[in-house]
């Protein structure tokens, strides 16, 4: 079950906070731990660690703590490694050349050390979802009631759209509000809503059908500032689809009986 968009975005925001703090007082914190060590260690040595530094950061924040850091890192090694020392002025090539392959290092590292992150949290999202997938297939096929299939997969919608409210109406359509579509958009009559930007629609609907047939619809409410990922939407419609199953097996059963 994934964390409500909401819960989400706060802890998202607090870590994005510590990163930014990090990419701050990482690299000076470094570079006070290697001064002593400034007669002893070659530029390129500290250099180095001072890009393991910036990973570090980049490994735990966003592309912009990442970036923060590798100047950061790039500032504090032109203060304390460089001639003339505690001055933001560089007077040996060997130097610049180190500085900046330093800030270059660092900004390139820390956009990959993101991005690694992210696909991982991606892959792990995706286990996540097909395992809500199979869950409620395997609840279809198993279940003595389609109503059981269907509270489930309402259960399962209301977290994985962060929904306040989430109630399953079955039979004819009795309003039109915007509604989910198969392919993960949000249709607002004739018009694409925007998810991504806007956010939910107040109220919105996700249609249940089996084999061509109607059953009925979940109402859904999402709480304000909901903005489920495109992969949560479709996750969301083929959850939906099952109930559908569930409910046109169940009248295929009763019709040969």
């Amino acid at each position: 079950m994934t964390l409500p968009g909401a819960a989400m975005w706060a802890r998202d925001r607090a870590r994005d906070a510590i990163a930014v703090v990090a990419a701050v007082a990482g690299p000076l914190a470094a570079a006070a731990v290697l001064l002593p060590f400034r007669a002893s260690w070659s530029n390129t040595n500290v250099a180095l660690l001072l890009v393991v530094v910036v990973v570090a950061v980049a490994a735990i924040g966003n592309r912009v703590a990442g970036a923060l850091a590798a100047v950061s890192a790039a500032a504090w090694f032109d203060f304390f490694f460089t001639l003339p020392y505690y001055r933001f002025t560089i007077r040996t090539s060997p130097d610049v050349t180190t500085a900046v392959l330093l800030l270059v290092t660092g900004l390139a590292v820390s956009q990959l050390s993101v991005r690694a992150r992210r696909l991982k949290v991606t892959a792990i999202t995706d286990e996540r979802y097909l395992a809500q997938i199979h869950q409620t297939a395997a609840l279809a096929q198993s279940a003595r009631s389609p109503e059981a299939v269907a509270e489930h997969v309402r259960e399962q919608l209301a977290a994985l759209l962060d929904l306040e409210e989430c109630s399953f109406e079955f039979g004819s359509l009795l309003s039109h509000p915007p509604r989910l579509e198969g392919d993960g958009t949000v249709m607002a009559g004739d018009r694409r809503w925007d998810v991504e930007s806007a956010g939910l629609p107040p109220e919105i609907e996700l249609r249940v059908s089996g084999n061509g047939q109607y059953y009925g619809r979940y109402l859904l409410t999402p709480r304000p500032g909901s903005k489920p990922s495109l992969q949560a939407r479709l996750v969301a419609a083929a959850l939906a689809d099952q109930a559908g199953r569930a409910y046109s097996s169940d009248q295929a059963l009763r019709s040969a009986r």
